[in-house]
């Protein structure tokens, strides 16, 4: 799996203590799981770092990685922006 280029994953931003963090690619997930999320335990969490590490070993697909990342964001009460692609229509979509 290449770490800065992923073209399964469709983008998202997550606002983390009045910063925000654009993720679309495998690095920035595992950076933001390792290094900006607000706290380290949590079901969710822990199903998403598993994800991104499964993804890194080529195991695990990136839409499965995104879907736990926003599962991991909800749990924390991170609000995320998911833009989604819809028949070449950009929508976005705001998780919380």
């Amino acid at each position: 799996m290449q770490w800065n280029a992923s073209p399964n994953f469709a983008p998202l931003v997550l606002f983390l203590g009045g910063r925000r963090r654009v993720v679309k690619t495998l690095r920035d997930a595992a950076e933001v799981l390792i290094m900006d999320w607000p706290f380290d335990d949590g079901e969710e969490y822990v199903a998403a770092v598993k994800a991104c590490d499964d993804a890194i070993a080529g195991e695990a697909g990136m839409e499965e990685l995104r879907e736990l990342l926003l599962r991991a964001a909800r749990e924390a009460g991170i609000t995320a922006l998911s833009v989604i692609s819809d028949s070449g229509k950009t929508t976005p979509h705001m998780a919380a």
